[in-house]
């Protein structure tokens, strides 16, 4: 398999642990990466952050134009139909990445998945079904695009699921949709919303950055 092209940003040191973080729709790696600094992580904690480029692929809701997604988005309504292959597919792209960076010295206990919006959906794929035990799970702004099995490996994920309580895009009652369905998994997610639409704030960004410290300190 092809890596996803990807930005990465990393302190001097060597990095001890890697942030894959995905963006959404029509957007790309760099929408997230001024986000870094803002987290306040201390310098003695050294962290890869992995910001992968969606393939640009048709997407059915925008008349087939061309532009990067994870997958096709083939209705807006809540309950819609999802392109499950092209979730899957997405999964297994991220799946390689933190094989990759596994390579590079990092272990699987030290790695963090991180998604928003349609990023999100990937990540809840990815991470909860992942083989290996990941140091967390964080998603915002998003949605379970399709059932996923737990694997034994993460019965313990630590997962943050953050949430606007004013989004049009993907309203709040997905992230709760989504953060009971990991409550029935056996999970205990950190659910946090914030009075802002389909976006990032700096008191979620703030919350973040506390929550990765503790997760890879």
């Amino acid at each position: 398999m092809t890596l996803l092209e990807c930005i990465e940003i990393e302190l001097k040191q060597p990095a001890t642990a890697s942030v894959i973080w995905l963006h959404g729709l029509g957007a790309s790696g760099h929408d997230f990466e001024p986000i870094v600094p803002e987290l306040q992580l201390p310098a003695d904690l050294p962290v890869r952050f992995l910001f992968p480029h969606a393939p640009e692929i048709p997407v059915t809701v925008n008349g087939g134009m061309i532009m990067p997604a994870w997958y096709d988005i083939l209705a807006m309504d809540i309950d819609r139909k999802v392109d499950e292959n092209g979730v899957q597919a997405s999964a297994d792209a991220v799946d390689a990445l933190i094989a990759r960076e596994m390579d590079r010295g990092i272990p699987s206990e030290r790695i963090i998945v991180a998604g928003f919006s349609q990023g999100g959906a990937v990540a809840y794929q990815c991470a909860l079904r992942h083989p290996k035990p990941l140091a967390g799970l964080l998603t915002l702004s998003t949605y379970m695009a399709m059932p996923v099995t737990l694997n034994d490996a993460n019965a313990q994920l630590p997962v943050m699921v953050c949430h606007g309580s004013m989004d049009p895009v993907v309203p709040e009652q997905l992230g709760q949709r989504a953060a009971a369905s990991l409550k029935q998994m056996g999970l205990s997610p950190e659910y946090r919303t914030y009075p802002m639409e389909h976006m990032v704030c700096l008191e979620q960004i703030r919350d973040i950055g506390a929550w990765l410290r503790e997760r890879l300190a």
